[in-house]
């Protein structure tokens, strides 16, 4: 029990324990922040943390998945160590005045870091939601995630979208989340019974402030740019082709507004119980973030080639790219022995969820 952790670690109990989950991006990379339309659901693995407020200025955090306590002061500049998200969430929290100081603060995570599956989107909204709790104020789980991305884009400096936010704050697992991302309206839309979204780590791990996520957010700013417009998802073949950008430019514009397309009829496919059609799609989804986003890697390539060789209808690269997951569509009946076959080939790949 995370509140007995707590006891143990600051000597009283938590006034606040709150959660929030994984989440999985079906359909729809890097659009999110391309004003694009996405399909992330919900994992049935999350986080918890328990929060106690305190009369000084002092944060104190502990993390199930680190040794010690981490202490930091209201004010101070990031780090670059794993307390960052969680002092950012703090900050922007006394800042929407939901704590008045600093906090003692304990982590309990299932969710693996550098997966792509939201770990951090999911502490810092279940750090909000906590603090949300202790001040009672009146904020939907939206504000929360609109909060929750000012904390990465503006104290971390990840120039991330809305989408992991939004996924982790407001919806549940076995529904996932058809979002707008440029206007943040959404639907909640039921997943089939019969066909299980198998999430599977690579073995290959990231860290998107390495650099390279926030290059392709400058390229597709690049494309932006030069189209004079902000909804680079909108776009037609046709206005890309005579972007006058260079070639990297005019692929990961191709890629977007392709993926854009991709979400839209996945959802169709979803509401009409065509997964047949969604796994096609989710396939398309990979080769082009294999050939025009470039951030796939040959090994996982392979993994995502054999997890449809071995049964699968659908599978691809999930999350910020470089390494992290796969998510593949199974048939429920088939699930098992497919995930038999596919670890015994791929030895360093995981089962997540």
């Amino acid at each position: 029990m995370i509140n007995l952790e707590f006891e143990k670690i600051f000597g009283a109990s938590p006034a606040q324990i709150s959660n929030a989950p994984g989440r999985v991006n079906l359909i729809g990379e890097h659009i999110d922040y391309n004003g694009g339309t996405v399909l992330p659901m919900a994992l049935p693995i999350g986080l918890e943390v328990a929060l106690a407020p305190r009369r000084d200025e002092l944060i104190r955090i502990a993390s199930d998945k680190f040794d010690g306590i981490e202490e930091r002061r209201l004010g101070e500049v990031k780090t670059g160590g794993w307390a960052d998200y969680a002092v950012g969430a703090i900050e922007f929290a006394v800042r929407a005045e939901y704590l008045q100081r600093g906090v003692d603060l304990y982590i309990s995570s299932m969710i693996p870091d550098g997966a792509g599956l939201s770990s951090s989107a999911a502490l810092i909204v279940a750090i909000l939601k906590a603090a949300r709790q202790q001040s009672e104020r009146d904020v939907t789980d939206a504000d929360i995630a609109v909060l929750a991305r000012q904390v990465e884009n503006e104290y971390i400096g990840m120039p991330c979208g809305i989408m992991d936010q939004m996924a982790v704050a407001v919806s549940q697992p076995g529904e996932a989340i058809a979002l707008d991302t440029t206007t943040l309206d959404y639907d909640l839309v039921s997943l089939p019974d019969r066909y299980h979204f198998v999430v599977l780590h690579s073995g290959q791990h990231r860290k998107l402030s390495d650099g390279r996520y926030r290059k392709r957010t400058l390229e597709c700013e690049e494309a932006k740019k030069a189209a004079k417009r902000d909804d680079l998802c909108l776009l037609s073949e046709c206005e890309i082709a005579k972007l006058d950008v260079a070639q990297n430019i005019r692929k990961r514009a191709f890629h977007c507004i392709t993926e854009h397309a991709r979400v839209l009829a996945a959802i169709e496919a979803l509401r009409k119980d065509d997964m047949n059609a969604f796994g096609a799609l989710m396939n398309e989804s990979h080769f082009s973030m294999r050939d025009y986003f470039e951030i796939s890697t040959p090994e996982i390539n392979v993994l995502v080639a054999d997890a449809v060789k071995y049964g699968a209808i659908g599978a691809r690269l999930t999350g910020g790219g470089f390494g992290g997951c796969v998510v593949c569509a199974v048939d429920a009946e088939l699930a098992d022995a497919w995930k038999a076959t596919l670890l015994a080939h791929h030895p360093n790949a995981k089962f997540i969820c």
